[in-house]
């Protein structure tokens, strides 16, 4: 006969009646299946939650350049954000689903779908931007994106059902302390890899190099560890093709590292055409000069994917949105919004002026215009000028700023919107801020766009601040020298507002400007004001 320890006594209950004895629950290792044994077995669930922390990470970052590479390439930066955004989660969603069919093998299907986030994600960027240069541009880089972030998302989604398999393959305990760990390391994860994207991988590396390093270090941390923890999972042979699939990632991703400089140089010229010279990174944008001095092509300046300066035709709309501004007195203190090289060169030609400040938010934008010799050239090296003081900095927080002078002329030489970007440069309180910074008397210029987008909603957030408006435009001229320019694009239109009604005229302190008579700017405001809606549009503004 066995003698065993008897149970401990029954207690009886609230209603009088035996309570069964509690059993006290102990952490058991998990028999469903193999958990790693020895140094591996302590190691391994620390590593799972390392491995739940790095990819948490890798695949935040992935969103968020897919998220940036929308706007890039697409602009409409509201519509891109919602598009990546509700489509991952949906996808996660769907992921999630499907990891229920994977739970068998969990370390298997988990470096199986580490590998494909990895190659996927990784390659994400080039693929996108090689779409957009060189198939049917808009079209085929929207379906791009929207497929690329589907796939994106449905891996990420199946990483946590796949995770939790594992943990519980380590050790058995309660489901909700399992679940608090995995998803206090996904957390905290997605939060270094959203801090990690704008100011450490973007600066340093760009989005196309950023996204290749987040794969090599997803395939690292997610697929290599796993199957070193979980190798007797596998058998022999699929043990082997795991590890050559995870070695063959890591190489294609490195091939693309190293070829991503002739990727991107050929769809430059895909887009720009075999003339381009240059291309710099800028804050948030691509900043690429093309043709000049020694090419057979005009020059050529594209901020963001948009023709900014076409070099033999620039000085019709520098001139338009500058001298009619600097026309009547004072004019002695002025601003400039905006890269504004060429507008400064005109601001300068005014002998009257004594101070320019420009406000610019992209430095890249600025050295570029002063170490380039032919854009230099162009822009008359007017920011070696002494009068002339550079700030960097966003021009509508800028203007915020307190204790700051007022000037006599302010020169808004940001660009019109396009879509939704671009247009807090041109909402009421954008306007309301700068309508603040005039002297007595001053006069502000902005470009208003063609006159069926955008020109009579300038206008109307003008003067829902209080300032009287004059809308004209340029002479018409030669067909445009640019290949980038269509022969068909429609005269851009300007703004002049002052808080008594502007008079359109040109200044006597500087040379007479090439294309604009003071007849042919106020024939220009008559044909506008002809054309003006009896009900003007509602202005833009910051959040509506």
């Amino acid at each position: 006969m066995i003698n065993r320890p008897a149970d401990p006594p029954a207690r009886p209950g609230l209603d009088g009646r035996a309570e069964a004895p509690r059993v006290r629950a102990v952490a058991r290792p998990w028999t469903g299946g193999a958990a790693p044994p020895g140094v591996r077995g302590r190691l391994a669930r620390p590593l799972v939650l390392l491995a739940a922390f790095v990819c948490a990470a890798c695949g935040l970052v992935y969103e968020l350049e897919l998220v940036a590479v929308g706007q890039t390439l697409l602009g409409d930066s509201v519509t891109q954000t919602s598009l990546v955004l509700s489509v991952m989660v949906f996808a996660m969603g769907v992921g999630s689903l499907l990891a229920k069919r994977l739970a068998r093998r969990p370390a298997t299907a988990f470096a199986l779908v580490e590998c494909g986030l990895a190659l996927t994600g990784g390659l994400s960027v080039l693929a996108l931007y090689s779409c957009w240069a060189w198939l049917d541009g808009h079209r085929t880089a929207a379906a791009g994106l929207t497929g690329t972030t589907f796939l994106i998302g449905v891996l990420i989604g199946a990483e946590i059902p796949l995770l939790m398999t594992l943990v519980q393959r380590i050790r058995r305990e309660h489901a909700g302390r399992a679940v608090a760990d995995l998803f206090a390391a996904d957390y905290v994860g997605a939060l270094i890899g959203g801090l990690a994207f704008p100011f450490l991988l973007l600066p340093a590396l760009g989005p196309a190099a950023g996204a290749l390093a987040t794969g090599a270090v997803n395939a690292v941390a997610g697929a290599a560890v796993v199957l070193w923890l979980f190798r007797e999972e596998p058998p022999p042979r699929a043990r082997l093709l795991l590890w050559a699939g995870c070695g063959l990632v890591l190489a294609v991703l490195a091939c693309a590292a190293a070829f991503t400089g002739a990727i991107e140089r050929a769809a430059r010229q895909a887009l720009y055409g075999a003339q381009v010279r240059l291309a710099v990174p800028g804050r948030d944008q691509e900043i690429v000069l093309a043709g000049g001095p020694g090419t057979t092509a005009p020059l050529e300046l594209f901020v963001g994917g948009r023709l900014a300066v076409c070099g033999p035709d620039e000085y019709r709309d520098s001139e338009a949105l500058v001298h009619p501004a600097l026309a009547g007195t004072p004019n002695g203190r002025v601003l400039v919004l905006g890269g504004g090289g060429p507008a400064v060169r005109e601001v300068l030609r005014h002998s009257a002026v004594r101070e320019v400040v420009v406000v610019e938010p992209d430095a890249a934008l600025t050295a570029l215009v002063r170490r380039d010799p032919a854009l230099a050239a162009l822009t008359g090296h007017a920011y070696d000028d002494p009068r002339v003081r550079v700030v960097h900095a966003e021009p509508i927080a800028w203007l915020r700023r307190t204790g700051r002078p007022r000037f006599d002329v302010i020169v808004s030489d940001l660009p019109v919107p396009h879509g939704d970007t671009g247009r807090a440069a041109h909402s009421q309180e954008f306007f309301g801020l700068a309508a603040g910074r005039l002297a007595p008397g001053g006069r502000l210029a902005v470009r208003g766009g063609a006159v069926a987008r955008g020109l009579w909603t300038a206008e109307a957030g003008l003067r829902a601040d209080g300032l009287r408006t004059v809308a004209y435009q340029a002479p018409p001229g030669a067909p445009p020298s640019c290949p980038h320019t269509p022969a068909a694009a429609p005269r851009p239109a300007f703004l002049l507002a002052a808080r008594s009604q502007p008079v359109l005229s040109l200044g006597r302190d500087a040379p007479p400007p090439r294309a604009l008579t003071t007849d042919g700017l106020r024939e220009s405001a008559a044909r506008l004001a002809a054309r003006r809606p009896a009900r003007l549009p509602a202005p833009y503004r910051l959040l509506g």
